[in-house]
């Protein structure tokens, strides 16, 4: 599959980018030019050779803090994908084979958690556990789960009566064999492009509570707070607000396109699209007939 994705231009693209946002997360610390928490007399400050991206009202360099503030941002982003597909597609899969009564319980789990408004609820966990990003995320990937429990219980129903499958079952083959051996493989495409797509999804959540102060103590910097600070000082610095939020634009918009990429290779359509551009790029040129010669 990774190599299908890479075939298109869209899915480099989207790799690209996720992986420079993942260097900025793993990178990010250690290459801020000054310390992100240090503060001084120069403050807001225009761009300068000392500050690329000037500085923030408490003379901060706003560059050292965005780079140090991805860390954040991509691992809050991680927990909420990771967890939702954890907590989702593991009872998707199982409440096709565990019976009508697990069948019955998840189904109405499901379309419990869609009914309540994650944000608000992340709010009101993180106002009974503390203010940190790590339960919010988790609680947020909870509520974001049932889209997976959806997708692969979709992907399951359409294998679970395949001859080869129900063959496995007669012949004594337990149930997570089946799993891993047969359903897995046909449950993966759609569950790859779920999983990109709350990548995304977990940007937004990150960066919108970070904006409002929640999950992450300050002076702790982050895409979404550094979004919140700026805004304050637009008439000092009007363009400040536009390196957080293109960041976090551009890191969307490539979990999204993965998402797309993904999709646009998987299945038969796939193998299809796929074939097709194989068979143009293999297709020799086309040669005029010679004309025919006459005395």
């Amino acid at each position: 599959m990774v190599r299908r994705v890479l075939s298109l231009t869209s899915g480099r693209v989207a790799v690209t980018i996720l992986t420079a946002v993942a260097l900025l997360a793993v990178l990010g610390p250690l290459i801020a030019p000054q310390d992100p928490l240090a503060t001084s007399d120069h403050t807001l400050a225009g761009v300068s050779g000392s500050h690329w991206l000037g500085t923030d009202h408490l003379g901060r360099d706003v560059l050292s803090r965005l780079l140090d503030g991805s860390r954040v941002s991509v691992l809050g982003a991680l927990e909420v994908a990771l967890t939702a597909l954890v907590v989702g597609a593991v009872p998707g899969i199982l409440s096709v084979y565990l019976g009508r009564v697990f069948e019955w319980i998840t189904l109405r789990l499901a379309d419990t958690l869609v009914a309540l408004p994650f944000l608000l609820f992340a709010v009101a966990v993180i106002a009974l556990l503390g203010n940190g990003l790590t339960q919010a995320m988790l609680v947020t990937g909870v509520l974001v789960s049932p889209l997976f429990y959806r997708v692969s219980r979709a992907s399951t129903l359409a294998v679970a009566r395949s001859p080869y499958v129900e063959a496995a079952l007669i012949s004594g083959a337990s149930v997570g064999w089946v799993v891993r051996r047969h359903v897995w493989v046909k449950v993966l495409p759609p569950t790859a492009v779920a999983f990109a797509q709350t990548i995304g999804v977990g940007f937004v959540i990150v960066s919108s509570l970070t904006f409002l102060g929640i999950g992450v103590q300050p002076p702790e910097p982050t895409w979404g707070g550094l979004l919140a600070s700026d805004l304050g000082y637009l008439s000092h610095r009007p363009w400040a607000p536009l390196a957080p939020a293109l960041l976090i634009m551009v890191t969307v918009w490539a979990g999204n396109l993965l998402a797309d990429a993904i999709r646009d290779v998987s299945g038969e359509a796939g193998r299809a699209l796929l074939k097709g551009r194989g068979a143009r790029t293999d297709r020799p040129g086309r040669t005029d007939p010679a004309p025919a010669g006459g005395a």
